[in-house]
């Protein structure tokens, strides 16, 4: 059974399953989630608790074995897996595939956490990994993106009795973006120096720092939003973390060219759909894609991909120039609307 983490804590107000399977590419929220869950199964009796970490060498007999080795004069046992690599190999997708048959049973006394880090598609539909989805509860836990980490915030404050403006919450979010743990951290440190009650910008600005970490792949998102602003801001963070300029002008110069065939598709007549398709571009890469083709024209791209070549001289040393001020020239000529 799929759960919403919204529903986390209504679930576990009622009896608990056999089986849980948490992952997700947030470990702050794995974790959360699993310590709330173990301390639900405190409450109800599973007062032993077995750790079994499934690294390099492990044994996977261990997993039957706790399973089975219950005492006579203790309580409930809790068995708390946890795979760091997400892939357990063979002997362990059938030793998880056993598990997760004989949890479906309703075996008493055991109840099983497994908790993986953040999977791509094809360990989704792997036999062992479907599985366990069918037999476990199965919550998905990922940081919400930056959209929806204000609202994200505004929660976590509210829990310590506090609350902020629309534009503090946006100056925190803008200041911990793709780091969950100092936001959490961050948030715990306002209620330590603030009182209970609406804080201040002044208040927000003088206590949280700049913790966020930057990516390429944010790069990208921001430049197919059309998102100026935040193009400097992670290009500034980027650079500051001395990020390889080769691998930022690859991010940039493969949406450029993306965008460029798109729009000639376009030119020739071809609908927006049928230009993705022939591109290999479906599902949520598409709509992505779909306000920065719009906004773009041909021309304005043939001279961001001149752009690009360019930077990729300065690079090479065959070209001078200020290397991070071509990013954001290139990231705004992007970004701007024709």
């Amino acid at each position: 059974m799929q759960l919403a983490p919204a529903k986390l804590k209504a679930h576990l107000g009622q009896a608990l399953g056999p089986l849980y399977l948490l992952y997700g590419d947030e470990p702050l929220l794995v974790l959360e989630a699993a310590d709330c869950i173990r301390a639900t199964a405190r409450t109800q009796g599973f007062d032993e608790r077995e750790v079994l970490v499934a690294g390099p060498g492990f044994r996977w007999g261990d997993l039957a074995q706790a399973g089975g080795n219950l005492s006579l004069f203790g309580g409930n046992k809790l068995i708390d897996l946890r795979i760091p690599s997400g892939k357990p190999g063979r002997e362990g997708g059938e030793a998880l595939v056993r598990h997760a048959e004989r949890s479906d049973k309703g075996v008493q006394g055991v109840m099983t956490l497994i908790t993986l880090p953040q999977i791509d598609w094809q360990t989704k539909k792997a036999a062992w990994f479907v599985t366990l989805s069918k037999a476990a509860v199965v919550l998905e836990l990922n940081a919400p993106p930056l959209s929806q980490l204000p609202d994200w915030i505004a929660l976590r404050l509210a829990t310590q009795k506090q609350s902020a403006s629309a534009e503090a919450l946006q100056f925190i979010a803008a200041h911990v973006e793709g780091n969950l743990l100092a936001a959490h951290q961050e948030i715990q440190k306002l209620a330590l120096l603030y009182p209970v009650g609406k804080l201040t910008l002044e208040q927000v600005e003088e206590a949280v720092l700049d913790v966020a970490r930057y990516d390429v792949d944010k790069l990208r998102a921001a430049l197919l939003a059309g998102d100026g602003a935040r193009c400097a801001r992670l290009l500034e963070g980027l650079h500051a973390e001395d990020t390889a300029p080769p691998l930022v002008l690859w991010a940039l110069a493969q949406e450029t060219r993306t965008l460029a065939q798109l729009s000639a598709q376009r030119d020739q007549g071809a609908s927006f759909d049928a230009a993705c398709a022939s591109l290999r571009i479906f599902g949520a890469r598409q709509g992505a894609y779909r306000p920065a083709v719009e906004r773009s024209t041909t021309p304005l791209l043939r001279t961001a991909l001149l752009q690009a070549a360019r930077i990729d001289r300065m690079i090479k040393g065959l070209a001078r120039g200020d290397l991070w001020d071509e990013f954001l020239q290139l990231s705004l000529r992007l970004c701007q609307r024709a």
